[in-house]
């Protein structure tokens, strides 16, 4: 029988996300996308791919990663933005592209970036995370986070979850976007590197060889285009001489 494990304490620091505003809201600030009144086709489309753009991150948004069923269930109010973001969070694509690709400690971070909208307070939080993780499963895990008080108070039920205070008000610079964050890390890209792949900046692109065309097809095609070459200026030559009359077309 399996041991569940409670959510260890961790200390608190201050973050942005953690100091009050009082602000006017205006540009800087982050748009909102929330299902609390009644939207358009138009911006219900829009929130949908601002949850893709927010769990998937915008290079993992593909037409073939798309999650019909739940977006279908979300236009007819059959669920609600939190659980469309949590089958997001649990579809194929997310684990493939995300979980597997990642230890417990990154995975966590990930998640708490673009689920709860700030990052971890530290490796204690990482850790408390972690074990959640291992103890109750990826479901386990994505259900604490989005059952949390700290979610249900900053998105409720209807509002897709975004990086909370990243810009704060007279200072020239933000926290950077979450997205910046590369999807794995040095630990996986070894793993790739060590299967062949190569990501150094100077590395040469080699085409397969079943891609590059034969001699013999090299020439044909040049023949080809001499010869279209040659009928096209007999066309032009013909339809000049027509002009003058000194033939009939």
């Amino acid at each position: 029988m399996s041991v569940s494990l409670p959510l260890l304490s961790y200390p608190v620091s201050s973050q942005n996300q953690r100091v009050p505003g009082f602000e006017v809201p205006g540009d800087e600030q982050p748009y909102q996308y929330s299902t609390d009144r009644l939207l358009s086709g138009q911006e219900l489309d829009n929130l949908i791919l601002a949850a893709y753009r927010r769990i998937f991150n915008e290079q993992q948004v593909l037409a073939s990663t798309r999650e019909r069923s739940l977006e279908s269930q979300l236009a007819g109010k059959q669920i609600t933005v939190r659980d469309f973001i949590k089958g997001l969070l649990l579809s194929d694509t997310f684990r493939r592209r995300n979980y597997e690709c990642n230890n417990n400690y990154r995975f966590v971070q990930m998640c708490i970036q673009r689920v709860l909208g700030r990052d971890v307070y530290d490796n204690r939080e990482k850790l408390a995370w972690s074990t959640v993780l291992a103890t109750k499963g990826l479901e386990g895990f994505v259900t604490e986070l989005l059952e949390s008080d700290e979610y249900l108070d900053n998105f409720g039920l209807d509002t897709v979850p975004y990086q909370r205070r990243r810009i704060l008000a007279q200072h020239t610079t933000g926290e950077l976007p979450f997205e910046r964050m590369p999807r794995y890390g040095q630990d996986y890209l070894a793993q790739l590197e060590a299967l062949g792949n190569d990501f150094s900046s100077d590395r040469q692109v080699v085409e397969a060889p079943y891609l590059r065309p034969s001699a013999t097809v090299l020439q044909i095609a040049g023949w080809l285009t001499k010869a279209g070459g040659v009928a096209l200026a007999a066309l032009v030559l013909a339809v000049v001489l027509s002009w003058f009359g000194w033939i009939s077309l």
